[in-house]
């Protein structure tokens, strides 16, 4: 795959929507209210990269209530696909990283404080430092569950579990989502296996050198649980400036609209840079398979 290939969303027609899908080496952003679809989404989108790139995207979870997302339940019944977990351990052993027999899993699940928020509104000033220090602490996990699979060949990762807040700067989430995008994704695979690897670089610089990839190929998407529950007041959301929206590359929104006494599912590509792309309101229903258009 080229770096100027399109990336299938593994949603039937929605490709065609955003002009042969998305641009990798960008993130999108999905953004809807719990129920209306995002983790189906997102499992499609990864597990596209099977048939794209020859391996499925992997999944970053970071619900701080335990796996109410139900990614593998999901994925079994979507696409009999058995998510492998990784265990976020902060004293991850790193001999023998590059063993081809290794595996670094397909899902990571970064809290473990299930049944807890983890905003500045919901927590007093010590519990807000302690949730700093624990999620400090699994960082290397963090960077050794992205590098190790983008080093085999992944070139998807979906991040999940993002919970809605009035300020994206009062939510540690949003706070690792700009840590894993701009120090995980999007840098040199040489500097992230330094942060990795620390005082054990240079015994394994060898093995580095040989698995650089490429930054360009790999997409992100970032499924967001918006306040919002209707498509209208979806739309009429303003982007501010520095705001996670508006600094992405794509931006669809998952909400309900009205038809008659019913309410159905439908999508809208806010924004999509670099390409055409549908102005119009797209319905869609979720079956066994995910979501379809109609």
């Amino acid at each position: 795959m080229t770096t100027t290939s399109r990336l299938a969303t593994g949603v039937l027609g929605l490709d065609e929507a955003l002009g042969g899908g998305l641009l990798p080496g960008t993130l999108t952003v999905v953004v809807g209210s719990t129920g209306i679809g995002k983790t189906q989404f997102g499992l499609q989108f990864a597990r596209a990269g099977a048939g794209q790139e020859g391996r499925p995207g992997i999944l970053f979870d970071m619900s701080s209530r335990g796996d109410s997302q139900n990614h593998a339940h999901y994925a079994m019944r979507m696409f009999d696909w058995s998510l492998q977990s990784a265990e976020p351990d902060e004293h991850m052993d790193l001999h023998g990283f590059f063993d081809a027999r290794r595996c670094y899993g397909d899902y990571l699940h970064v809290f473990d404080r299930a049944g807890r928020r983890v905003t500045r509104n919901d927590l007093d000033f010590d519990a807000w430092q302690q949730w700093q220090a624990d999620l400090t602490r699994r960082l290397n996990a963090a960077i050794a569950f992205f590098y190790g699979n983008f080093t085999r060949g992944v070139c998807r990762a979906v991040i999940d579990g993002v919970e809605p807040v009035n300020r994206p700067g009062d939510s540690i989430q949003f706070e690792l989502f700009e840590y894993i995008y701009h120090q995980i994704l999007r840098k040199d695979p040489q500097w992230v296996a330094r942060d990795l690897f620390r005082q054990e670089y240079r015994r394994n610089a060898a093995d580095i050198a040989e698995h650089v990839y490429d930054t360009n190929r790999i997409g992100c998407m970032l499924l967001a649980t918006s306040h919002e529950t209707t498509l209208d007041s979806l739309i009429e959301r303003p982007l501010d400036d520095g705001d996670v929206l508006s600094n992405a590359n794509t931006v669809i929104y998952l909400g309900k609209i009205r038809e008659g006494i019913r309410f159905r599912r439908a999508m809208y590509v806010a924004k999509h840079r670099g390409s055409a792309c549908t102005d119009e309101v797209l319905p869609y229903r979720i079956g066994d398979e995910g979501i379809r258009l109609e």
